[in-house]
């Protein structure tokens, strides 16, 4: 039900001018990936054309190519290389213009970071360096001369006026991520001696003429803007803020080029710090970077990132003058009709975004974007699926019975209620969620449980939905003699108590979680004590389990040993952007790892591991 805006919130939609456009409300649909790129125009179209209905004032695609010297394949970007790139992302503005927001890209040139293994181009950058990540470093630059500097810039106009033509109303320069500006101006990749080399005002020199050329050409069709890293969290030989990210900032200011500045920390070894998991990063926490920066930028409109969804916050930020905007990824993806819900008084219903960075993760697999809490990211053309609505059943006075309130049974039911379904959700547990309501228990996860809590908000408000708990295990009998018209099981799984998983697919010797000794995520739920003082957690999972594991036993004053099989602490973090962090934290706990090791016997006191490739 649509209820007034909060006075209180009204700020959050008053409009703002950048350049010669105006955002219609201060929601900003920050540059994500999502995977669609130019070479799927009906999904980026559909997928922000979401957001725009949601009530995002500005939507934007993924970061954009602006030629084939910055090909990122196997990673999806957009393109703005050709006409045919142009045909295909007009399919969006369209549709973002249909709901009165603005259509924004970013244009990228990826120096030496990119892989350019489609277009197998050789990429220039600031000096002839190679990558320092992977596997991009087996790819070297040129070195730009002063006709290479023009022709890089031109590449840019080329890309803007394409975009200009496609009908994008923002042009963002990615000043972020170690992108070519940032190539000229960080020290460890600048090694010029010419006036784009050596002191600050000379390896700004790029980045500033790049920027006012876009203005001067494209200025009075497009706001001009950029997402600028003002620390790279590399040490003195990056850009640290207080060095040189602030003196930058300065610089770039002065010369008036810039309509809206976004700024951010961690460059492309970093990601994870910008795109913090919420295991590492609460919301706002570069909040003291960007009020640094808006003191220097005075009336230049300024955009606040942090992973946003409480509008108390959003209104604070803008009040006390840290911000004029609210820029937002991950919220967006969780919940495309924030904006919508803030407006219409309905809090309880945003789905507020986890910070798990799963997202993330599939963008860093080369895959489609994906959700934790917004199961139709990514499917609002392919399948036609809606965020907020949904196709009534044409089935009269039909019940069905979901077996199982875990996070997958508490959707389902959900949305069967949405489409007017007379739905009976039973858990033989007294409490909602699952095993999720105990893996948000376990350390640093206390956001994850914004997975049940929305869920369980919009379930109480159906009347066509009942929930029973505490129904104990049903049989097959049972579930066959509820009298359901149709059935859904949504019981999950537990863990295997033999150590049986992908190292092998065979049981580990002597391992029985029957023993006092040997315990299970499940066992530990359930109250079993971890005993002993020395603990060693075996990781053949990859994920957040074991690492939340070392740090539970850690907390306890145990000794902990952390073994896998696996070359990496936690390897699937890798792609959820928190495997630095993960590092540091068993380096704080004075954990001792066994990388490549598995378990070939365990004993009471006693467990024998070897290394994986002794033959």
């Amino acid at each position: 039900m649509k209820m007034a805006t909060d006075p209180n919130h009204q700020i959050l939609f008053e409009p703002i001018q950048i350049g010669p456009k105006i955002l219609r409300n201060r929601f900003w649909q920050t540059t994500h990936c999502a995977g669609p790129g130019s070479e799927r125009p009906g999904s980026q179209a559909h997928m922000r054309g979401i957001k725009a209905e949601g009530g995002w004032g500005a939507v934007f695609t993924e970061f954009c190519s602006v030629h084939p010297e910055s090909d990122e394949y196997p990673w999806t970007s957009a393109r703005l290389w050709d006409q045919g790139d142009v045909l295909n992302l007009r399919y969006m503005t369209d549709i973002a213009h249909k709901w009165d927001s603005l259509a924004g890209v970013q244009l990228w040139y990826g120096g030496f970071h990119s892989p350019n293994q489609e277009s197998r181009e050789v990429a220039r950058s600031a000096s002839n360096l190679p990558s320092n990540t992977l596997p991009e470093r087996t790819q070297y630059s040129s070195e730009m001369d002063f006709d290479d500097i023009q022709a890089v810039i031109n590449m840019y106009l080329a890309a803007g006026r394409r975009a200009v033509e496609a009908g994008f109303d923002i042009l963002e320069v990615s000043g972020g991520d170690s992108t070519i500006p940032i190539q000229f101006l960080e020290r460890r990749y600048n090694k010029r001696s010419d006036k784009y080399g050596g002191s600050l005002e000379n390896r700004a020199r790029f980045y500033i003429e790049l920027m006012t050329a876009l203005k001067k050409e494209l200025g009075d069709q497009c706001a001009i803007t950029t997402r600028f890293e003002l620390d790279t969290l590399q040490g003195s030989h990056g850009l640290e803020v207080h060095d040189e990210g602030l003196g930058f900032l300065e610089l770039m200011h002065n010369e008036g080029v810039v309509d809206v500045w976004s700024v951010k920390i961690g460059d492309y070894e970093e990601w994870g710090e910008d795109a913090g998991v919420s295991r590492f990063r609460k919301s706002g926490w570069m909040v003291p970077l960007i009020k640094e920066s808006k003191s220097i930028l005075g009336k230049t409109p300024v955009i606040a990132n942090g992973r946003y969804t409480d509008p108390d916050t959003m209104v604070a930020l803008i009040n006390s003058g840290v911000a004029d905007i609210i820029g937002a990824a991950r919220p967006s993806i969780a919940d495309p009709f924030l904006p919508n819900k803030i407006q219409e008084g309905r809090l309880e219903d945003i789905r507020e975004c986890i910070g798990c960075n799963m997202c993330v993760s599939k963008f860093t697999q080369c895959g489609q974007l994906g959700c934790t809490q917004n199961m139709t990211a990514g499917e609002e053309y392919r399948r036609g699926w809606h965020p907020e609505k949904f196709e009534k059943t044409s089935e009269e006075d039909c019940m069905v019975l979901v077996v199982g309130a875990g996070p997958a049974g508490m959707e389902c039911a959900r949305v069967l209620g949405e489409r007017g379904y007379t739905v009976h959700l039973r858990d033989a547990k007294q409490e909602i969620g699952g095993h999720w309501a105990d893996v948000v228990k376990l350390p640093r996860l206390n956001e994850w449980s914004r997975v049940i809590t929305y869920r369980q908000i919009q379930l109480d408000k159906m009347k066509n939905v009942e929930t029973h708990l505490g129904v104990g295990f049903m049989t097959a009998d049972d579930v066959l003699e509820y009298g359901a018209d149709k059935i859904v099981i949504a019981t999950g799984a537990k863990w295997r108590a033999d150590g049986l998983g992908a190292e092998g697919h065979s049981e580990i010797e002597s391992a029985d979680a029957n023993l006092p000794y040997v315990l299970t995520p499940d066992q530990i739920y359930a109250g079993k004590e971890i005993p002993g003082e020395k603990v060693t957690i075996i990781d053949g999972d990859g994920h957040f389990m074991a690492i939340a594991l070392v740090e539970l036993a850690a907390n306890q004053g145990k000794e902990v040993t952390y073994v896998t099989n696996m070359s990496e602490i936690a390897p699937y973090t890798n792609f959820t952007m928190e495997a630095q962090n993960n590092k540091r934290l068993l380096n704080e706990l004075g954990v001792k790892h066994y990388l490549n090791f598995w378990v070939d016997k365990v004993e009471s006191g006693k467990i024998t591991i070897s290394y994986l490739y002794q033959y």
